[in-house]
């Protein structure tokens, strides 16, 4: 199966606005890897083998894919993506949207205990998804929902673990 970069672009991204859900999280490093992903019912290939094809594109070209995951407060690192939150984005008890540019907006429909329910809506996708808590240091979340990434509108599933690295963002810059 032939993988698109904006449909790279589109699995890398998605999950990154739904790191910081609040007071529940450390400010700091995150690492969200993702898997299960689905296009209109057919697995995709799993986050490794995407991060593989990303390294193997040419230098340009990765450079202008990381640049602008970079925009957006997302580095390519360890077994998926990173991202750096601040103190004042994770007490905001929102979600930050990854790129006041990106034309995004998300709206938490409900908040049970550790599971917060949630809609998203982008120029080029639009769907639900849910976050589970596992403590301030791990959460998972799974999204569904549609998008049209190369032209032709299609339906897509994923789920998201992410993982507090520490406090220290590194290079890892914040989302503005």
């Amino acid at each position: 199966m032939k993988i698109r970069l904006p449909l790279i672009a589109l699995a890398l991204g998605l999950g990154s606005p739904l790191l910081a859900q609040a007071q529940m999280l450390q400010p700091g490093l995150w690492e969200l890897t993702t898997s299960n992903m689905q296009v209109d019912g057919k697995p995709l290939p799993d986050m490794a083998f995407m991060l593989g094809q990303l390294k193997n594109l040419p230098p340009e070209q990765r450079a202008m894919m990381e640049g602008a995951l970079a925009k957006q407060g997302i580095t390519v690192g360890g077994n998926g993506v990173r991202s750096c939150l601040t103190p004042e984005q994770v007490a905001t008890n929102d979600i930050p949207l990854q790129d006041p540019q990106s034309g995004c907006t998300q709206k938490i429909t409900d908040r049970q205990g550790n599971v917060w329910k949630f809609q998203f809506s982008c120029p080029k996708a639009q769907g639900t998804g849910q976050a589970t808590f596992l403590s301030d240091r791990e959460f998972t979340t799974q999204v569904s929902g549609t998008f049209n990434a190369s032209g032709v509108q299609q339906q897509g599933s994923m789920n998201t673990r992410a993982v507090w690295l520490g406090n220290d963002c590194g290079n890892v810059r914040p989302r503005s």
